[in-house]
């Protein structure tokens, strides 16, 4: 049930030319409640913007929405690619906006919910033009990085692109090699294209924004429940099978919540309890960088915009729902 402050920031926003109401924040907050919620109130459609939601082989791992949520609301980009495909932020961006586009020629409502922040700051402020890089650099790139490992090309990197290797954790492959490679094409360092070009958000679109900010103890409480619930549903037997897919280990499909410490137990490496256990701190702190993420780069950067400062459905909160505008 929505509350009265929810439903009338959600009037508004459907009420708005080009309406695409944008759902944000840390992981296991509710977010696709919230939105299955609205767009059964106002007839919308659910695009996902979670960066591992996308991927078919990872249902349960992923907290996907099920059967029930599938057949209330129409739900798009969920499920879409393999896990053997990467996709990007500009990727999700084309694929979102040509969503959009089909939500407002039907005379939807786009609802975009998920917890990747980049994804939404991309969709919503636009995203730097990079260059295309060749295939031959690419997987010379590619190469490098399986002969000397990441931390390695993290520290080559940092010799020339010190800004970019700041900013990225040396055990990050796919973002490591991703400006490694930028470097090798072009000359000039990523740091240095992004600065140049901030790129542009799409015209015609009117943005309005829910973040979810609760505490943290509600937060981290919800967070290891839900990967118990994920083990109970089959978490495991899912990374079992993604095992069988002799992923390149570069693709980010493999860096989904819970999935490298039960790749971890299945190599014989943990037991189930201590993978489980790290899976749940790994989630925690995961939640709390999405939550300093949201914090600093689009509260109060995309307007308009509501902050919810519970957990959702908001029955479930010890005391009266709050969001502040």
């Amino acid at each position: 049930m929505l509350t009265p402050a929810l439903q009338s920031f959600a009037d508004h926003a459907a009420a708005r030319p080009g309406p695409v109401l944008v759902i944000g924040g840390p992981t296991a907050t509710g977010k696709s409640g919230l939105a299955l919620d609205l767009a059964q109130r106002y007839g919308g459609v659910i695009i996902n913007a979670d960066s591992m939601q996308i991927y078919r082989d990872l249902r349960v791992l992923t907290a996907r929405p099920g059967p029930q949520a599938l057949a209330a609301a129409p739900h798009r980009l969920y499920g879409t690619l393999p896990a053997s495909d990467a996709c990007s932020a500009a990727r999700w961006r084309t694929l979102a906006l040509a969503e959009i586009a089909a939500c407002h020629h039907e005379g939807a409502l786009p609802i975009v919910v998920g917890g990747t922040g980049l994804y939404l700051r991309a969709l919503m402020l636009g995203l730097s033009n990079l260059p295309d890089i060749p295939a031959d650099i690419r997987a010379a790139a590619r190469e490098r990085l399986a002969q000397i490992g990441p931390a390695a090309l993290h520290a080559e990197l940092a010799g020339q692109d010190p800004v970019s290797a700041a900013r990225l954790n040396p055990a990050d492959r796919q973002r490591i090699v991703r400006a490694w490679e930028v470097l090798e094409a072009t000359g000039c360092p990523l740091s240095s294209w992004q600065m140049a070009d901030q790129g542009q958000p799409p015209p015609g679109l009117s943005f309005t924004t829910i973040i979810f900010a609760p505490p943290r103890a509600g937060l981290y409480a919800s967070c290891d429940g839900r990967f118990a619930a994920m083990i109970a549903a089959g978490g495991l037997d899912e990374a079992r099978t993604v095992e069988t897919l002799a992923l390149d280990p570069t693709m980010p499909a493999l860096k989904a919540l819970g999935l490298p410490e039960l790749r971890r137990h299945l190599a014989g490496d943990l037991s189930l309890d201590d993978a489980i256990a790290i899976a749940q701190q790994s989630t925690r702190r995961y939640a709390k960088r999405q939550g300093t993420w949201f914090r600093h780069q689009l509260i109060g950067h995309a307007e308009p915009q509501i902050i919810i400062d519970y957990l959702w459905p908001p029955e479930t909160q010890p005391g009266p729902p709050r969001a502040s505008m």
